[in-house]
């Protein structure tokens, strides 16, 4: 049976579709079938940033309203093996997420795959719900600034109340915490908060910290999941992240990164 896991925040901008592509990409080259679901109807940057956005020809939405199958909306990544997009419509209103048709397609994914990777808009809009509501586990992406921190709060209090394992009160959505744009000096600095300052306030696991990164913009423009640009901070990064979430003990590299600068500047570095 398939893991169906949410890439969500409270806030716009974060980078929950580079975590929800590289961290799908990343789950297929380790020999899982993944399937990952763009939620965000009226939109649709997920196809964008897989580098697939002119096979789209039906669509998540086409599925739940049974103008298409799945074998005809499902895009297959010629990169990876295993690896398949289900992208969202841009023509059709969020309203067209409906939770019984949302349930038919992942039942039917269910059968196919190891996990489900469900891309979510930002807020707590209809689209954010439907993502949410199914979930067993949740990547709860924020950035190393208060308002980011604050949004991703109210993420965790609807994941522990709104979501189907809630209402049928069963084990909890599990939930991990992604921090990406983390840049050690500066939050040495105080310019942004700290990794221990965001884990204080949130209270979830640490599952990966994403180094800001140029490389971050450059693939996403590229259309490549970063993950694929190994010999990147970002790229290694996500791996690691990757790589934990299956269940591997790996130091998280950058952070240990704030060590450095303290002792840079103890030593007189800039």
């Amino acid at each position: 049976m398939a893991t169906i896991i949410v890439v969500t925040s409270g806030k716009g901008g974060v980078g929950k579709t580079t975590t929800s592509a590289s961290f799908a990409t990343g789950l297929a080259q380790r020999g899982y079938r993944t399937v990952v679901i763009d939620f965000d109807v009226g939109l649709r940057n997920l196809d964008l940033i897989m580098g697939c956005e002119r096979r789209v020809v039906y669509d998540f939405v086409n599925v739940i309203n049974n103008e298409a199958n799945l074998n005809q909306a499902l895009i297959r990544d010629k990169r990876v093996e295993n690896l398949y997009i289900l992208p969202a419509s841009q023509t059709r209103d969020k309203e067209a997420l409906t939770k019984e048709g949302v349930e038919r397609v992942l039942n039917e994914l269910k059968a196919g795959f190891d996990y489900i990777v469900c891309d979510s808009p930002a807020g707590i809009e209809r689209g954010a719900l439907m993502a949410l509501y199914f979930a067993d586990q949740a990547l709860v992406v924020t950035n190393p600034e208060v308002s980011s921190v604050r949004d991703s709060d109210r993420i965790l209090g609807i994941l522990a109340s709104k979501s189907l394992r809630a209402e049928q009160g069963d084990e909890p959505v599990k939930e991990y915490l992604v921090l990406a744009r983390y840049a050690p000096e500066r939050a040495d600095r105080g310019d942004m908060l700290s990794v221990n300052d965001v884990l204080e306030i949130l209270g979830i696991p640490l599952l990966g910290v994403i180094p800001e990164s140029q490389t971050v913009l450059q693939s996403s423009n590229a259309g490549v999941p970063v993950i694929l640009e190994d010999s990147s901070e970002a790229g290694a990064a996500y791996s690691d992240l990757v790589d934990r979430f299956l269940g591997k003990d790996l130091p998280h590299r950058f952070t240990s990164a704030q060590k450095k600068g303290f002792l840079q500047r103890l030593f007189g570095g800039s």
